[in-house]
């Protein structure tokens, strides 16, 4: 039987009171298992339900029913058996004496709202109302972009969320690990340090599930060099002095012998730079290389320097070895020690001739 054939006057005017009914529902409405014995209309708890879970919409019948139909608010979803619904997520579970069910597949926030089963016996019309509930899991939707700042400066970082329930915020600096934490969508930094660099974690939770996602701040500041530590080599062999400098942007060295800049290969010199660190290597060191030695570390926040003393170390010989430590030799050392030498031996020989006698 065709559709239009389940639809007499008595049924067209339940279909539209139905709607009227309907429409009087506000949206959201809580509604609590109830029954009304005068006008046969019955208000079920509502159904909450996940997005893109399937949802079961059940109708008592009982009695004799003409006519039977599910109705969301706009629309009439099932008269019977037939569809008027051009949803493919709406289908007919179960329709008999007891019962009249259809689903909703993969649930989504638009069918959120009251449902309406309209029945027809043959005493009277009666409905049986429903109002669904659609939970979605929290997404976020808007992060800050990753930021590079200066030292000092003040930053705020946002994180916005869908999600129903609304979902709540927190949050943390992870990397390096630290206790600034928030639990705001907003999270502000004021004057920030080169410690409060590093990735921040937002996290959106809501009753059904939680979405992370991770920010980078970088915090720009002028070199801080380490104090440089003087080198004493022997003449003729290598020498290295070493200038580490920490800064955001990495910092480009400059060397210095007294106010003359050391550019690399500079007198058998050779300047390596890797990171936060300059070699200034002298291959085989001559006495024209001792003397003083500044390093300076630049970046575009300022500037910062320290200075080196590479200095000569004398190699021990046999004659300083039998002075004794911390002797000290002039040119004429060599001729001393043969002198020395010399009137050893004659007091030897004076001590055996008086031993004789």
């Amino acid at each position: 039987m065709g559709v239009c054939g389940y639809f007499v006057v008595s049924w067209k005017c339940l279909v539209v009171l139905s709607f009227r009914v309907l429409f009087l529902v506000p949206p959201g409405l809580p509604v609590h298992s109830q029954g009304d014995s005068q006008t046969d209309n019955k208000v079920m708890d509502n159904i909450t339900v996940r997005q893109g879970e399937t949802v079961f919409l059940r109708c008592p019948q009982g009695d004799i029913v003409t006519h039977t139909a599910w109705l969301n608010r706009s629309s009439i979803l099932y008269a019977g058996e037939d569809k008027w619904s051009v949803d493919p997520r709406v289908s007919l579970v179960t329709l008999n004496q007891e019962e009249f069910t259809i689903k909703i597949e993969d649930v989504d926030m638009t069918d959120e709202g009251p449902y309406i089963c309209a029945v027809q016996t043959s005493r009277r019309p009666r409905t049986t109302s429903v109002h669904i509930l659609i939970q979605v899991p929290p997404t976020i939707i808007n992060l800050s972009k990753g930021i590079v700042v200066n030292e000092g400066s003040n930053v705020t970082l946002m994180c916005q969320a869908s999600g129903k329930p609304e979902p709540s915020f927190t949050w943390k600096l992870l990397s390096p690990s630290g206790d600034l934490a928030s639990d705001d969508e907003y999270l502000d930094i004021p004057s920030i340090s080169r410690q409060r660099a590093g990735t921040y974690e937002c996290t959106a939770v809501n009753d059904i599930a939680t979405d992370v996602q991770t920010v980078e701040i970088t915090v720009n500041y002028a070199p801080s060099v380490s104090e440089g530590r003087d080198v004493g080599v022997t003449l003729g062999q290598r020498g290295v002095l070493e200038c580490e400098a920490d800064a955001v942007p990495e910092a480009d060295f400059e060397w210095y012998r007294d106010d003359r800049r050391i550019f690399n290969g500079f007198d058998g010199m050779e300047i390596e730079d890797a990171g936060q660190l300059s070699k200034l290597t002298f291959f085989n060191v001559s006495e024209a290389d001792y003397g003083n030695y500044t390093c300076i570390a630049i970046n575009k926040l300022g500037s910062s320097n320290t200075s080196f003393v590479l200095y000569e170390v004398i190699e021990p010989t046999s004659s300083t070895l039998l002075q004794g430590p911390g002797a000290v030799q002039d040119g004429n050392s060599g001729s001393m020690g043969t002198h020395v030498h010399t009137y050893t031996c004659l007091l030897l020989a004076i001590l055996q001739f008086l031993l004789r006698f």
